[in-house]
């Protein structure tokens, strides 16, 4: 794999990298009955494994919400009835459905994986749960994988904070534990006895919990335009840094992208 390589994929695949972008527009005084958006960006994802470069994609953007459906690239919320609790607090409940071709890597990619089989991405689908409050937002997601690619299930535990700074700027810094079972570490960081060689011994993943720490900022201009900066570094769990298929301990991405909303 060449360092840096530019991909321009498939519209649908693409939109993986900035699904935590488009989630989190600031809110309306008074929002509209449905709102979307379309816009362009660039990703750059440094992937943990031996012999991978950072990757960068250009994106396509395409945001749409109204009461009852949220959808923001690869990814789909259905809302469901919510509980607000007096002026400043509100639960959120959805579920949710997710297209993920981020994960997993072909042959081709490094020479670790050398006479290994794919691993792929694929359909994740569960439920998520989001309190917002004054001080913090915390929320919780489980998914799992419809494919059936890995059979795994994972998981998220979120804190995120916003600072709006005068009338253009809101930073929200984040802080995510996130959960992989068994099946889904063994999927994509194990090494199967059929793979095993004298230079790659066979490995079975076991679950774990790694932990991100990330920091998005959006900057408005005008009533329809918005730039975006997102960048993320996850800590690995040690049950995948153990992987004789990783050489880092944590992975990185970043995004920039520009968003044209409709009103």
């Amino acid at each position: 794999m060449q360092a840096g390589r530019i991909r321009v994929p498939a519209l649908a695949a693409a939109w993986i990298c900035c699904i935590p972008v488009l989630a989190a527009q600031p809110p309306e005084k008074e929002p509209p009955s449905s709102s979307w958006g379309v816009g362009i960006g660039a990703a750059v994802k440094q992937k943990p494994y031996i012999g991978t470069d950072s990757e960068g994609k250009v994106i396509p953007i395409l945001q749409f919400e109204n009461k009852y459906v949220r959808v923001f690239g690869p990814g789909i919320d259905v809302k469901l009835p919510g509980l607000r609790i007096g002026d400043t607090q509100r639960i959120n409940v959805s579920v949710v459905g997710r297209y993920d071709l981020s994960a997993g890597y072909e042959a081709s990619d490094s020479w670790i994986f050398s006479g290994m089989s794919e691993r792929k991405g694929g359909i994740w689908a569960g439920a998520k749960i989001r309190w917002e409050n004054s001080l913090a937002n915390l929320s919780a997601e489980w998914l799992g994988d419809a494919s059936g690619y890995s059979k795994g299930q994972r998981g998220g535990l979120g804190l995120e904070r916003s600072w709006r700074l005068g009338k253009h700027l809101m930073l929200s810094p984040r802080l995510t534990a996130k959960w992989q079972d068994s099946k889904y570490v063994d999927y994509y960081f194990g090494v199967r006895d059929s793979e095993a060689t004298a230079g790659r011994a066979a490995y079975r993943g076991v679950s774990g919990i790694s932990v991100e720490a990330g920091l998005r900022s959006l900057f408005l201009f005008g009533r329809n335009h918005s730039v975006i900066l997102d960048i993320g570094v996850t800590k690995l769990a040690p049950e995948i840094k153990h992987s004789p298929l990783v050489g880092r301990a944590s992975e990185s991405n970043a995004f920039l992208g520009y968003v044209y909303r409709f009103r």
